[in-house]
């Protein structure tokens, strides 16, 4: 019975209140060391604490930029950027025509040089001239060198024995000797190789110590020996000079189309070569 009156005593008290001011008594956790008394002498410092570091947060774009990007900006800024200058009309259809391609992929010079390839092997503007341009020849020697080289191996059809350096006015004239003075000469057994025993070389005329600077010095003579003719014979100035009319004829045809014409009997130095030069002179061409 004393059970039972304390129970409904409880359940009194408790339905009335009584407790709601009783201290509480039950276990608490322990508090960190120092946190509490900073967080009870600085009420703001829950608020800073959970706020995010300003320095993480991004910076505020200044007033007005996005309106500033429309498309019409867009279009002046691309207007501003360097473009290409547009072809020439026409110009497309002018490099891919095939003749134009040949043409161009023909043509070499180099600085200094007059002689200009036609076409493969050719030199001086002129097809039957052969051989190849090379470079400006210098000297240290005054008069010497040749500005405008070139190394002809044949001309008109006919070979030379070796190549010869000289320059283009001297290659064409020898082009016409060949085709219009030696060849008619020798219709029925037509020559096909020119034997050659000089062209450039920076040296005095006739090799004489103090002389002028001969025309071979300047790339503008050749010397021919001999004669190469289609059935295989070799005439050659030293040999057959007195004996055939032909190498005469065509030695005689030489004159007016080089400057200058030495063989056999002219002054001693030419008895066993025929001497060819573009050498111009105020009183003509010098022919012996």
């Amino acid at each position: 019975m004393r059970w039972a009156r304390r129970l409904a005593t409880a359940w009194m008290l408790l339905a009335s209140g009584a407790f709601a001011d009783a201290p509480d008594h039950s276990p608490r956790p322990l508090p960190r060391p120092g946190l509490v008394q900073q967080v009870t002498e600085a009420p703001g410092a829950i608020a800073q604490a959970s706020a995010v570091p300003p320095m993480l947060r991004p910076k505020p774009r200044p007033a007005g930029l996005v309106p500033d990007i429309t498309p019409e900006a867009v279009v002046q800024v691309a207007a501003m950027v360097p473009r290409p200058k547009p072809r020439p009309a026409g110009l497309t259809a002018r490099a891919t025509a095939p003749e134009v391609v040949v043409q161009a992929a023909a043509v070499r010079t180099q600085p200094g040089n007059e002689s200009l390839r036609t076409r493969r092997g050719a030199v001086c503007g002129d097809a039957e001239i052969r051989g190849e341009a090379i470079a400006p020849i210098t000297s240290r020697v005054r008069g010497c060198g040749v500005p405008d080289a070139v190394r002809i191996t044949a001309v008109a059809g006919v070979r030379l024995s070796q190549a010869a350096t000289i320059d283009c006015p001297t290659a064409r004239a020898l082009k016409a000797w060949v085709q219009d003075g030696l060849q008619p000469q020798f219709r029925r057994n037509p020559v096909v190789q020119l034997q050659v025993a000089a062209h450039y070389a920076c040296r005095p005329r006739n090799n004489k110590r103090g002389a002028k600077i001969s025309e071979h010095g300047r790339g503008r003579a050749l010397d021919i020996s001999g004669l190469v003719l289609a059935d295989g014979r070799v005439l050659t100035v030293a040999d057959n000079w007195r004996g055939s009319k032909p190498i005469k004829a065509a030695y005689r045809a030489a004159c007016g189309v080089f400057g200058t014409t030495l063989g056999p009997g002219s002054d001693g130095y030419h008895e066993d070569h025929m001497h060819f030069d573009t050498a111009r002179y105020r009183s003509g061409s010098y022919c012996r």
